[in-house]
This record gives C-alpha cells, sequence and structure tokens, in this order.
C-alpha cells in the first residue's frame, strides 16, 4: 500500500471552466426542474379540459334529445366526432338506440351494466367520468324513449398525443434554452474569470519583485476590493523593501565603526600600551565603550522583532512614574557634561502609574534619545511630566528644537526602519528603530500617543498614561 503522501494531487481547474460547468449544471437542473413542472401542469390541464369538453357535450345532447326525431338527434351525434367524440343513446341492455343506420350494429352490452353500477350513487339525471386504458367516458341517464342511457367517449390517444407534442416542444425548447445559456455561461465566465486572471498575472510579476506593477479595479466589488487590497500590500511591501536597504546600509555603517575601533585599540593595546597601565585602561575603556555600542546596536534590532512578534509579554505594576523619568534622564547626564546639552525638566511630583516598568523605560529612553538626536543648534530637550484637572491621565511630553518634520512625513516617522531624511548630530547612535519600537510597545499597553511637529520648530512627542493611586501599590506589595 502506497503512502498518503504518494497520493496523486488532484490538478487544479479553471475557474474559466469551473464557472461554466457549473452554470451549465445549474441551468440544465432548473430546465429540466420547469419542463417536468409544465408538462405535468399542462397535461393535467388538458386531461381536466377534455372532462369539461365532455361534460359539456354530454349536457347538450341531453337537452337536444327531447322532441327531435331520430335523423335530427343522429346528425347532432355525428357531428362531435370531428373532435373525436363518439355520443350514444344506449338502451337498457346496452343496445344502440342513437345515432341510426351506421351504429345499429354496434353493442355496448358489456358497458351498460358497469354504466348502471356507477349512476346508482348520482341518480337521474346525475353524470360520471371514468377511463379505461383507450378511452375517457361519460355516461348519464336520460328520459329519451322511456328511459335510456347518454354514453359519450373521448379516445385517450387524442390526450396523449397532445400530451407527446407538447413533450417533444418541451424537449426542443430546453435544448434551445440550454444551447442559449450555454452561451451566456461562456461569456460570464470570461468576464469574471478575466479579472482574476489579471490579478494572478499581475501577482505574478508582483511575486518576482516588480514593485511598479498595478493592480487593476475590477467592475465587479469583490474583486474591485481585492485589488484594492493587493495594491495596498504592494506599497507595504515596496515600502518595507526601502527601509531594509537603508537599515542594512544604516547598519553596516554603524557596525563598521566600532569594529574598526575594537581592532584598532586591541591592536594598540598589544604593540603600544600593554604595559602601560594608564594608556591601556584608557584604550581598552574605548574597547568597552565601542562592544557597548555593538549590544545596543543589536539589541535594537532584536527589540523590534520581538515587539513585532509579541514574543514579549507585558508584565504591569504601578510605579512611581517621577522618579522613573528622573532615573532615565540620569543617563543623559553625560552628554549635558561633556557636549553641552541642556535637559529643561518640568515633572509633577509623586505621580504613579500602572504599566510594563521595563517596556515603559525602552520607550522614553528611545523617545529622549531621538530628541537629543534632532534637537537643534541650541542642545535643549524639554521634558514635561503633568496630571490633567481631573487627576486619572498623566501626559508626557519630549520636545526638541531641531528643524522639525513635514506634515506629509509626519504619518510615517513610526514606520520600521524610517529616517528623516536630512543631516543631524547622533550624540546617541541608533538603527531608526526606536519610533517603532515606541509605537509597538504602546499600542500593546493601550495606552494614547503621538507627535506634533512643525518644520523650522521642533517636534513634540507625547504619551498619554493612566493615572493610579500610591495606594495601589502598597495593596499589591501586601
Amino acid at each position: 500500500m502506497k503512502s498518503d503522501s504518494y497520493k496523486k494531487i488532484k490538478k487544479p481547474q479553471s475557474i474559466n471552466f469551473a464557472l461554466l460547468k457549473h452554470f451549465l449544471l445549474l441551468a440544465f437542473f432548473l430546465i429540466v426542474f420547469v419542463e417536468v413542472i409544465f408538462f405535468l401542469v399542462v397535461g393535467n390541464i388538458i386531461e381536466a379540459r377534455a372532462k369539461e369538453r365532455l361534460t359539456h357535450v354530454g349536457r347538450e345532447v341531453a337537452v337536444f334529445v327531447g322532441g327531435k326525431n331520430e335523423i335530427a338527434i343522429s346528425n347532432f351525434l355525428r357531428g362531435f366526432r370531428e373532435e373525436g367524440i363518439n355520443v350514444y343513446v344506449l338502451s337498457g341492455d346496452g343496445k344502440v338506440l342513437l345515432p341510426v343506420a351506421d351504429d345499429a350494429d354496434e353493442d355496448f352490452g358489456r358497458e351498460i351494466d358497469g354504466i348502471k353500477k356507477r349512476l346508482e350513487n348520482v341518480g337521474f339525471g346525475g353524470s360520471v367520468i371514468f377511463s379505461d386504458k383507450n378511452n375517457l367516458k361519460y355516461a348519464t341517464e336520460i328520459g329519451y324513449n322511456g328511459g335510456a342511457f347518454l354514453f359519450a367517449t373521448y379516445s385517450l390517444k387524442i390526450i396523449n398525443g397532445a400530451k407527446n407534442v407538447l413533450l417533444v416542444y418541451f424537449v426542443v425548447l430546453g435544448v434551445v434554452v440550454l444551447l442559449v445559456s450555454m452561451l451566456i455561461a461562456f461569456g460570464i465566465s470570461q468576464k469574471l474569470s478575466s479579472g482574476v486572471k489579471n490579478l494572478s498575472a499581475t501577482a505574478v510579476r508582483f511575486s518576482k519583485g516588480d514593485y511598479n506593477v498595478n493592480f487593476t479595479n475590477s467592475e465587479y466589488q469583490e474583486l474591485a476590493d481585492l485589488s484594492d487590497t493587493l495594491n495596498s500590500v504592494r506599497d507595504e511591501v515596496k515600502k518595507s523593501d526601502c527601509f531594509k536597504r537603508e537599515l542594512l546600509a544604516n547598519v553596516s555603517h554603524d557596525l563598521k565603526t566600532p569594529l574598526t575601533m575594537i581592532k584598532a585599540y586591541a591592536s594598540m593595546i598589544r604593540e603600544i600600551s600593554g604595559d602601560n597601565p594608564e594608556k591601556r585602561d584608557k584604550h581598552l575603556q574605548v574597547i568597552i565603550d565601542e562592544a557597548d555600542r555593538l549590544t545596543g546596536l543589536v539589541n535594537d534590532v532584536l527589540s523590534v522583532s520581538k515587539v513585532n512578534s509579541h514574543l514579549d509579554e507585558l508584565n504591569f505594576k504601578v510605579f512611581n512614574l517621577t522618579e522613573f523619568l528622573y532615573g532615565i534622564i540620569n543617563k543623559f547626564e553625560y552628554l549635558q557634561e561633556t557636549q553641552g546639552y541642556k535637559i529643561m525638566v518640568d515633572v509633577g511630583a509623586n505621580l504613579y502609574t500602572r504599566a510594563d516598568e521595563e517596556k515603559i523605560g525602552q520607550v522614553i529612553y528611545n523617545l529622549l534619545g531621538n530628541a537629543v538626536n534632532y534637537t537643534g543648534e541650541d542642545k535643549t530637550v524639554y521634558i514635561s511630566l503633568k496630571s490633567n484637572l481631573s487627576g486619572d491621565r498623566i501626559t508626557l511630553k519630549i520636545r526638541d528644537t531641531g528643524k522639525g518634520i513635514a506634515k506629509n512625513e509626519l504619518p510615517e516617522i513610526w514606520d520600521r526602519y524610517y529616517r528623516v531624511n536630512e543631516t543631524h548630530t547622533r550624540p546617541v547612535k541608533g538603527t531608526g528603530l526606536g519610533l517603532n519600537i515606541v509605537k509597538v510597545i504602546l499600542k500593546n499597553h493601550s495606552f494614547d500617543f503621538g507627535a506634533e511637529s512643525e518644520v523650522g520648530k521642533g517636534s513634540t512627542f507625547w504619551i498619554d498614561f493612566p493615572s493610579v493611586s500610591s495606594e495601589i501599590e502598597v495593596e499589591q506589595t501586601k
């Protein structure tokens, strides 16, 4: 026995063929269903009309025979034969009384007993209609010649013949309708599948790296929605590809410098300062700093992968946001002492929030580092942490005095690998991933955040934190 893995893979069908096949099957079953219903209905109508006509003829003859001579009655009865109705006046033993002459030898002795029995339940003047294999029959009792029976027959061959003709018409009509349906189905399937084929062909080009393709809209809403979605995917993939290229260039450049420095200072220690403790310590510190810089670059890349893949779970806790913010600001003290940067602080006292402390620290550090990188010639960064009037929200604002960001670029600054293309000093090294990390972490917290900027006047980044009481922290630690 062959394994399931060796089972023959079913060849996919053409969407054009599948649409045509299912449309024709539907049309065929609908045509058959409608024709059967119509045939049964019309066939029953034909038979009902035959019974109505036979009853009408019987009543007409029953009225006519009163006071007329035999010749006149016989001629009147023979007049119905043109439409296939044979009418007789029978005696009590089944002899034909009328019409005379040519029907004198015909005998209904076998029929008369059945007729009498059927008429017992209807009384004089009543009538019955019944049938056998060949004829539809009508019978009633009349007062002709002291008492007789009116008996009329209508051949079922005529009724069945009409049904057969009708069946032929229905079959021919069904074939014609099916052929017309085939043409319509072919046209519809071609029209429907053409849009899908165009999208498929465009998608193949897109999969091969052609980002200039355009998924054209279709007249059908579903295909139009699919085209719009694929165009959005194309734009995002194109943007991501460009950003990745820039990231590779940036990371390659940022990695090259510290690696070169580490190698150069390691060589200097081995060849020059190995026996000089002061110079050796200085050179070793450079190696340590550059190694830290490498670690930071790698951590940035890993962080954006983890937060976007939701691999990091949030660990919510209540903490003092004021003290926490000052702790991060102190890490930038070396820039104030060595490079003349100024960090202007306006922070409310003892403001508590509930969040993942480590992740929020990463957010604030990235925003503060971004402000330092892009601030203006005055090298000043403004930090504000204030509670609102109702005391239920805390707003953190970090503002720089740099060149600002154009309105058309402002929504894109949160994208991965995005970096405003301008020359700036960068005392805090990065890879262009910081703001994307900020966005993902704050979205995971469901915190409101944003950025405001005006060209030539700098940018302000803000975060809206929930404010909680410090008493909650005490209760949580019990």
